[in-house]
């Protein structure tokens, strides 16, 4: 039998008793170590389990699938997710290979990001498609989740931004040798990822997209750290302000709201040091001030070109 198996947050205790004891008995157990991270790290979850793990990066789980499910038919092997199993792709992936082995599974599910962001007072059912950021490098700068973003805020839906995490990533230097070197981890903190949204935001402007007035520098985000930790934080602040907040330790998540229900700005509000309904109307504000000077600005440009 293959079992995936979600870990919940943030403590080696979230873990299901029904999970516990199939990790207690299973043969070989491995700790899925790329698309999230357990900040209490894994040896402590190995004294909690009583037992070894083996951490499973990047590159086993894709390219040595066969090696995890190897002899999955005749003994128990479980595979530890950090939040719920179908959190990423690769872990759908992994199912549908046991699938075409024959080798029955089963699934334990658990907490994740997806449904502790209510944490924050906001409604789940007024979200809209949830977006990630990756880091920028040199020219290769994607931006296809902005338009998500403003997607989901002309629907009036609130966005979840899920930050990059860089571990176990082969230099490019490295890429073309034998023995590969791997960069230091790197996990974006909710300040680098309102850096790369101002940057997009002021591009955008530039470039006359007029449906992008719905979002600028003065609008609310709410930043979140180590959900589900003892050490949790949660601030509520304007994108410009959030730009030059330090949450600490990782991991972080970044939530755009829109229009907010009286019920969870009242919520929200114990995380904000500003009136949040000043601060949306602020926003508000901004926008056709903003929008005024950047058509002025193109008209001006077009009228000197003619």
């Amino acid at each position: 039998m293959f079992y995936v198996i979600g870990l919940g947050l943030g403590d080696p205790k979230d873990i299901t008793v029904k999970g516990l004891e199939i990790v207690k008995r299973c043969e070989r157990v491995y700790l899925e170590s790329y698309t999230s991270i357990m900040t209490c790290g894994h040896e402590k979850l190995e004294e909690f389990y009583g037992r070894p793990l083996i951490l499973a990066d990047r590159e086993l789980v894709e390219s040595g699938a066969d090696d995890i499910l190897h002899n999955a038919h005749t003994v128990e092997v479980a595979f530890l997710v950090v939040g719920d199993p179908f959190g990423a792709t690769t872990h759908t992936d992994l199912l549908l290979r046991a699938k075409e082995k024959k080798i029955p599974y089963q699934v334990i599910h658990n907490a994740s990001i997806m449904n502790a962001i209510g944490c924050c007072g906001l409604q789940l059912y007024h979200f809209g498609e949830t977006v990630s950021i990756p880091y920028w490098d040199g020219d290769w700068q994607p931006d296809s989740f902005f338009d998500k973003i403003i997607l989901n805020l002309e629907h009036g839906l609130h966005t979840l931004c899920l930050l990059d995490i860089r571990v176990k990533e082969p230099t490019l230097a490295s890429l073309t040798k034998k023995k590969r070197e791997y960069e230091p981890p790197r996990f974006m903190s909710c300040s680098t990822a309102c850096d790369q949204l101002a940057q997009l935001i002021h591009k955008r402007r530039l470039s006359g997209e007029a449906k992008h007035h719905l979002f600028n520098d003065r609008n609310v985000v709410i930043g979140l750290a180590r959900v589900g930790h003892e050490t949790q934080e949660i601030k509520a602040c304007t994108l410009k302000e959030m730009k030059q907040t330090d949450l600490g330790e990782p991991l972080h998540s970044l939530i755009i709201p829109a229009e907010m229900h009286p019920m969870e700005i009242e919520f929200l509000q114990q995380f904000a040091d500003e009136d949040l309904k000043e601060l949306q109307k602020r926003a508000r504000r901004d926008e056709t001030t903003s929008i005024f000077k950047l058509e002025t600005t193109l008209d001006s440009t077009s009228n000197s070109n003619n």
